[in-house]
């Protein structure tokens, strides 16, 4: 391959270097932040050389070359536009402040309310399964043991400002133990609790005089709010990190925690806890009111757009209502609704998978359906359905229809960060319903994907090629050169010992999507990386986390350790093999700190791609489950 003309390519396709932002690239990816992007041609980038996809996500163009291929053309990429490389984390921050200031609000509320799902995860399910145990056995609500248990449940409810003051003091750059103390400060004990107002008289309810005597507050906690946490600690984060700058070092420790807590908490309480509070009610009214519609007519609309909202990458705002309704004591009552909107567009994709004569195609999109009806949509839509539109929009109508039966029915779930199949552990109450709510979904997009559906001939390409007229030739007529060669089975075997799980359990589009060739993916239990044949080191990443095989009968291999991890730059891993060695099959080549890495808040699950998949007939796991290095789990011919 011509890495240099590639660079050229990709250079040129995007406008020149005059309309580049930053520029870096991970383990497969080149990712670039552009300044004007009507000046980039997408079809022009996907035909240079060596190019396998292109897409646009969160503001980056990010342009699919895979391992060994990536860094030799971003060397050349830089050198052609005078340009300095930069870090994936360099693109992300270049890509945000690009982005209007909607979307970086949105951001940011993903930024704050993803990493405490588990929490909430954690707490809605044991919640509902209490729920659920209490249905079939009444007299168990009366044992100690239930109440310990129910306890547990509400807790990450009960505390959920101080949780989510924790997280938004990290997404803004603030002291994650101050934000605490703000979170803490907001539900104080000395504090009347929110719930517990509803059954009082106003003057029941003790004031203070605030901004000297200006006005009185209320003082009430605000246990079941979510807006006015978050618009307290970006206060706090701001004034800290402006303190820091002017106070003098010497007496920096003792004066900046003081003066941030005690300007943070007073306005706090007595203007952002009010205000925003009011606002915040107003919202949490509004989404009621949509849902509650007549007719069902809220679900409708927001099954029907919701997929189209996560194409946009605006969904994560969605987080902040459905903790508000669940932080408000009540049902997340938008859920089902997403889960609608999700199953709706994997039975399209699943109806695609079972139509298509494309070999290429169905093993993608069968994947991708199935880790949809699992709650990860990002395969399906982004892979599959929206590449061919018509089975995108069948599944927003299925997702229409089936939040239709979710507004009428009122169903609810008892936590967010859950939808599609494992919803039924947060919807107790409602198992029939929501059953009924995935099933309508389902049914009305697979068969309005099964109709819209057209394939064109050039893409029913059964054996590989096609004759002048369009139709796939017969397995005699198909060129020995774009057969395989050898028809002799190749093996891989497992590179680390742990779990194998499908690709389409990864929770990475691009891997998921088998965009960049097909295999398997293990979840490491021990942080070591062997050779799973004998052959030789294509590439090790300067970041360490992914290395580029080469057996000895032609296979090309990318082992990569962990998702997203290319953002630790080095950091926990330790190489033992370079480019060009000659490795036999169980020798190490890599060790990896997998508590550090988690700890840093990265998947450790390692997807194990043949890059050249496109050369074989057949790319099959040998088994999932439980392995041990150097155990067969691929094979290919």
């Amino acid at each position: 391959m011509d890495y240099r003309n590639a660079a050229k390519g990709v250079l040129e396709s995007i406008g020149g270097a005059s309309n580049i932002v930053s520029a870096a690239h991970c383990a497969t990816r080149l990712r670039l932040v552009i300044a004007d992007n009507s000046r980039c041609s997408k079809a022009a980038l996907e035909e240079v050389e060596g190019v396998k996809g292109v897409f646009e996500a969160a503001g980056q163009i990010q342009i699919i070359f895979g391992t060994g291929t990536v860094n030799k053309v971003f060397d050349e990429f830089v050198r052609m536009a005078g340009i300095q490389a930069g870090s994936k984390e360099d693109v992300k921050q270049a890509a945000a402040s690009k982005q209007n200031l909607f979307l970086r609000a949105i951001k940011t509320l993903g930024d704050i309310f993803v990493p405490i799902i588990p929490a909430i995860v954690a707490s809605g399910l044991l919640m509902g399964l209490l729920e659920g145990l209490c249905n079939l056995w009444p007299s168990m609500a009366e044992s100690g043991t239930y109440q310990i248990f129910h306890l547990f449940s509400n807790t990450a409810f009960t505390f959920l400002p101080v949780l989510i003051a924790v997280s938004a003091a990290k997404a803004f750059g603030g002291n994650l133990f101050l934000g605490a103390v703000i979170g803490m400060i907001m539900i104080h004990p000395d504090l009347i609790n929110a719930w517990s107002v509803a059954g009082m008289n106003a003057a029941e309810i003790p004031t203070a005089s605030a901004w000297f005597g200006l006005y009185d507050i209320n003082l009430v906690g605000y246990q079941g709010h979510v807006i006015p946490v978050i618009i307290a600690v970006w206060l706090m984060s701001f004034l800290e990190k402006k303190l820091h700058k002017i106070v003098p070092e010497i007496i920096d420790l003792f004066v900046t925690p003081l003066v941030t807590v005690m300007v943070t908490g007073y306005v706090t309480l007595t203007v952002i806890g009010p205000v925003f509070s009011t606002v915040e009610n107003w919202v949490l009214s509004g989404a009621r009111m949509l849902i509650g519609l007549p007719f069902g007519l809220g679900g409708l609309i927001i099954g029907g757009v919701y997929a189209i909202t996560v194409v946009a990458g605006v969904h994560h705002m969605y987080n902040a209502i459905e903790a508000g309704l669940l932080s408000a004591g009540g049902l997340n009552i938008w859920m089902p609704i997403a889960t609608a909107a999700n199953v709706g567009q994997g039975a399209a994709a699943l109806a695609l998978a079972l139509k298509t004569k494309n070999k290429k195609t169905k093993s993608m999109a069968l994947p991708a359906s199935l880790s949809a009806f699992l709650g990860i949509t990002e395969p399906a839509i982004f892979g599959v359905n929206i590449r061919y539109m018509r089975p995108f929009v069948a599944g927003c109508i299925g997702g229409a229809c089936g939040g239709l039966i979710a507004g009428l029915f009122g169903v609810g779930a008892t936590a967010y960060g859950i939808t599609g199949v494992f919803g039924f552990l947060i919807t107790t109450q409602f198992i029939g319903t929501y059953a009924l709510v995935m099933a309508v979904s389902a049914a009305v997009a697979f068969a309005l994907s099964w109709i819209m559906y057209k394939e064109a001939p050039a893409e029913q390409n059964v054996s590989g090629s096609l004759d002048e007229t369009g139709v796939a030739a017969p397995e005699s007529d198909v060129p020995a050169e774009v057969k395989q060669t050898s028809a002799a089975r190749k093996i891989v075997c497992a590179p680390a010992s742990g779990e194998i799980i499908p690709l389409s359990e990864v929770n990475d589009a691009t891997f998921a999507g088998e965009i960049l060739g097909k295999g398997v993916a293990v979840v490491p239990s021990e942080g070591r990386i062997t050779a799973p044949f004998d052959g030789t080191v294509g590439a090790v990443f300067e970041t360490k986390h992914a290395i580029g095989l080469m057996s000895e009968d032609g296979l090309e291999l990318l082992i990569h350790v962990g998702i997203n991890t290319v953002e630790l730059n080095g950091q926990h891993y330790t190489a033992y093999v370079s480019a060009g060695d000659t490795v036999k099959k169980g020798q190490l080549m890599l060790e990896f700190d997998i508590p550090a890495i988690q700890k840093a808040g990265y998947d450790i699950t390692t997807p194990v791609i043949v890059s050249n998949s496109d050369d074989f007939e057949h790319v099959e796991p040998v088994k999932t489950g439980t392995v041990h290095a150097g155990e067969e789990v691929l094979q290919i011919w």
